[in-house]
């Protein structure tokens, strides 16, 4: 995780990115605000007895969103970091923040696709790619953030399974990154099956999730409106498997919902409200996991 210094909106993230509102209040206390969200987060994780490495945002960076380190790179079990091309360009400067801690040192391998962004093509990592570890397929809702041909280029490289489609908001625009619309769980998947318009493109998706052997449980637009889709499932050091999501994303479930989830794992959520509104992302997006 990265502990935010100089969290703010972000004007250059807004067009594309529905999820993402003013507050109406200044960067001073926007910023304030988000520092408190994270420091109290941390803390709960903690108290969870679940690992978390945190890197400090140097103050100055011109990074307003480097709280969601998962866009920006992601590790894997046979030890290599993917660095990945982001369409904001203030986004790009988030790599020296978390990248020089992570590669040659404990990862080996590296796949760098950040040259991209001089082709204005964009894979901003779990964000854009909602990975099944166990069965390597790559889950991707395409957006002017996530090029099909870059998801099929890091499936190659990757020895991974694409399995692109579209999803839109309830304005017929598509959905930023992946990671808001579903999310998957070791034995369950949250799926905002509504955003995938085009019936053929639901069926096949239904499928490709059935053949995973997880329970689907669907979610309405509103309840992906409040990052319901957002939530990652972690392990404590003793092996607890947690399902992690924000208090909104919590509050939207219907108990039926809650009930099914909290067979597969223990649910715990966190108060970030004001990073939520501001960043238009929410815990998944704070977390970047370390294999």
């Amino acid at each position: 995780m990265v502990r935010p210094s100089n969290f703010s909106f972000n004007p250059q993230t807004a067009e594309s990115n529905a999820f993402q509102r003013d507050p109406g209040f200044g960067t001073e206390e926007i910023n304030r605000r988000a520092r408190e969200e994270f420091e109290k987060m941390l803390e709960e994780l903690e108290k969870l007895d679940i690992d978390v490495e945190v890197i400090d945002e140097p103050p100055g960076t011109g990074t307003p969103d480097a709280v969601f380190p998962n866009n920006v790179f992601s590790t894997h079990p046979d030890g290599t970091i993917c660095i990945y091309p982001m369409e904001a360009p203030a986004r790009r400067r988030e790599r020296a923040i978390t990248v020089p801690r992570l590669k040659g040192s404990r990862y080996q391998k590296c796949l760098d696709l950040s040259g991209f962004e001089s082709k204005d093509m964009f894979l901003e990592g779990t964000g854009s790619l909602v990975l099944d570890q166990e069965h390597k397929i790559a889950f991707a809702c395409i957006s002017s953030r996530t090029s099909p041909a870059l998801v099929d280029t890091w499936c190659e490289r990757m020895s991974y399974e694409a399995f692109t489609f579209s999803a839109c908001d309830r304005n017929g625009n598509p959905i930023y990154h992946t990671n808001v619309m579903m999310c998957l769980g070791g034995e369950f998947a949250v799926a905002c099956l509504e955003s995938i318009v085009d019936m053929d493109e639901r069926t096949r998706f239904i499928e490709k999730i059935r053949q995973t052997d997880r329970e689907l449980i669907e979610i309405s637009f509103d309840q992906m409106y409040a990052f319901a889709g957002n939530m990652l499932e972690i392990s404590s050091r003793g092996g607890i498997r947690t399902l992690v999501m924000s208090k909104t994303a919590k509050r939207s479930l219907v108990p039926e919902q809650i009930e099914k989830l909290s067979a597969y794992a223990r649910i715990a959520d966190f108060d970030i409200g004001t990073i939520e509104t501001c960043g238009g992302g929410s815990v998944r997006c704070m977390i970047a996991e370390l294999f």
